[in-house]
């Protein structure tokens, strides 16, 4: 399955201020990694009320800097992405709700390096897209402040991408790995330079069974027709009660394993 067909066709649709708005919350209650993203960004908040600089690297829809830039409006966000039509696209769209606190510009994050800049790098299912890890953990580590945070989601190796054999490969085939094993990207960021890592797994038990109803079937869906897009509305009021409880249970309990990793590295 090719996501980003997928990422173009919902930029069309949600294209106008009120329905982007509307396209953001409809991520944060539908995406499990959302609420395991958000429920780090609410404890580091908790200490960096004051000014302060972030990235958010990789940045997609720009749903996690709308995020931040009403959580932390004394922040300076810089959100970067590979594709100048995710750049343009949220752009255009934070110039004309006024968010004059994030900019976006194109980025590729194997070369992107800013000593000594940020206190917080957010990167978000972006990992699993680059060959080159290592190279853009060191230039993440180089970018933070010291005492900085690097919070990341990624797939784990326990069937993460939906893989779960060696045969099988990965449910979105722009993923160059299909999932970290804990040792794995510890090690990588203990070679970069980072001093202190938590590792934790998301999408556990709970958070599987919500990942599938809640988008591996609506994916599948529009993968096959736009024609779903007329049907996924009925599709959700019957299901997102139950992926609802499920992402509750899955974000505040602790996973001996799970197909989501929730990484925090601290310079």
């Amino acid at each position: 399955m090719h996501y980003d067909p997928i990422k173009r066709t919902l930029g069309g649709v949600f294209n106008s201020a009120f329905l982007r708005k509307l396209f953001y919350n409809l991520l944060d209650l539908l995406l499990l990694r959302t609420w395991h993203i958000q429920r780090e960004l609410r404890a580091w908040m908790k200490n960096n009320v004051g000014k302060t600089t972030i990235l958010d690297a990789g940045m997609g829809f720009g749903q996690y800097s709308f995020y931040m830039s009403k959580k932390v409006p004394n922040s300076s966000i810089l959100a970067v992405d590979v594709k100048q039509e995710q750049v343009d696209d949220c752009t255009r769209f934070f110039k004309r709700i006024g968010k004059p606190n994030v900019e976006f510009t194109v980025a590729d994050l194997v070369k992107y390096n800013k000593p000594d800049t940020y206190n917080l790098i957010l990167s978000v299912d972006v990992m699993e897209h680059i060959l080159e890890d290592i190279q853009v953990f060191q230039n993440f580590h180089s970018s933070l402040k010291k005492g900085g945070m690097l919070l990341i989601s990624t797939p784990s190796d326990q069937g993460g991408s939906d893989v779960h054999s060696d045969g099988e490969t990965s449910f979105i085939e722009e993923h160059v790995r299909d999932g970290y094993n804990v040792k794995e990207i510890e090690d990588k960021l203990k070679s970069t330079g980072f001093s202190k890592i938590e590792v934790l797994y998301s999408y556990g038990t709970p958070g599987k069974i919500s990942w599938k109803l809640s988008m591996k079937y609506p994916i599948l869906m529009l993968g096959a027709s736009k024609l779903f897009f007329v049907i996924l509305p009925f599709y959700y009021l019957a299901v997102y009660p139950f992926a609802f409880v499920l992402n509750y249970i899955d974000t505040y309990s602790v996973h001996k394993t799970g197909t989501g990793l929730i990484v925090k590295a601290f310079k």
